[in-house]
């Protein structure tokens, strides 16, 4: 009896240090939760921040394009005080042709580089990939060696070769060369692709009889598509904003691109017509983004899932 009345009281003792225990638990968890929201709220904050300082020139020439051409340069704020669209009709027919001409030419030469990579690439890269042929790392090697081949040291070459073929001012010289598998950076990106697919699915094939164009049409490119959405949009970025190539291989108004053509809204002494200028590049960005924004959920999947092995 007398072990077990000493017993109670320390029973006693114990259950209320283990109620005034659990609020304190309960406390410093709150207080873990608002040092992870505050850190969380302050990231937001900094890439928030960081995402305005990149978008700025964007968002001042998207400005700048709405404002009559003497308030561009005095007014510095984001926001105009006077909205006009006469830039945008000005800056349209400011040259030779209509702007949609060069946004057909830009179109047609992105069109075809993009088709080329898509198929000249994803075959080289299948041939890398699943392929056994003699000095197969040897030109591995060498092909990823091509990736760090500046563009200028080709690009004298290559014009000699395209003024003999007689190519100069034709859209040949930028589109005929996709189909001959030249980006290195591609045919390696899907060549990492396809290494992570499982090669039962082509023994499995092999044994009902299929053979290697029949892998790569049925198997591999239906599996690649995040590859192939990251190459096609990488190919169209690259292609509308390239202003060397085209500089080069269409001195002709008439074959001439966006880049191009923005360029002639410079004259020689540097002054230029800003309005226009700004009004038809923002246009000029429009594709850039639809296509972009059309095939994301591609890019991120096929960035994501490509990788070093």
């Amino acid at each position: 009896m007398t072990n077990k009345t000493r017993t109670k009281p320390d029973s006693g003792k114990r259950s209320g240090s283990g109620a005034h225990a659990a609020p304190l638990n309960d406390t410093l968890l709150a207080r873990a939760l608002l040092v992870v929201r505050g850190k969380k709220l302050l990231t937001h904050i900094g890439l928030i921040l960081f995402g305005l300082a990149m978008l700025y020139p964007l968002l001042w020439m998207i400005s700048s394009a709405l404002k009559p051409e003497e308030l561009i340069f005095r007014e510095q704020g984001l926001i105009p005080t006077s909205i006009t669209f006469e830039n945008f009709g000005a800056g349209w027919n400011a040259l030779r042709h209509p702007f949609g001409h060069y946004f057909m030419n830009s179109a047609i030469i992105t069109a075809g580089a993009v088709v080329g990579n898509l198929l000249a690439c994803s075959l080289a890269a299948y041939a890398f990939a699943r392929l056994e042929f003699p000095l197969k790392r040897f030109w591995f090697a060498v092909m990823l060696g091509s990736i760090m081949l500046p563009l200028h040291v080709v690009i004298v070459p290559q014009y000699i070769l395209f003024s003999e073929l007689g190519w100069i001012n034709t859209f040949y010289p930028l589109i005929v060369p996709k189909f001959l598998a030249t980006d290195a950076f591609f045919i390696f990106l899907m060549v990492q692709f396809i290494r992570t697919l499982p090669r039962d699915l082509d023994e499995a094939a092999l044994i009902d009889g299929a053979g290697h164009w029949r892998i790569f049409s049925r198997i591999i490119i239906p599996l690649s598509m995040p590859a192939l959405a990251t190459t096609a949009i990488f190919t169209f970025i690259w292609t509308w904003n390239d202003f060397l190539s085209q500089l080069i291989f269409l001195t002709n108004p008439d074959v001439h691109t966006v880049p191009v053509a923005l360029r002639t809204f410079l004259d020689s002494s540097g002054e230029s017509s800003w309005g226009p200028m700004f009004a038809i590049s923002v246009l000029s960005l429009g594709p850039i983004f639809g296509f972009f924004l059309a095939g994301q959920r591609y890019l991120v999947r096929g960035i994501a899932t490509t990788g070093l092995k």
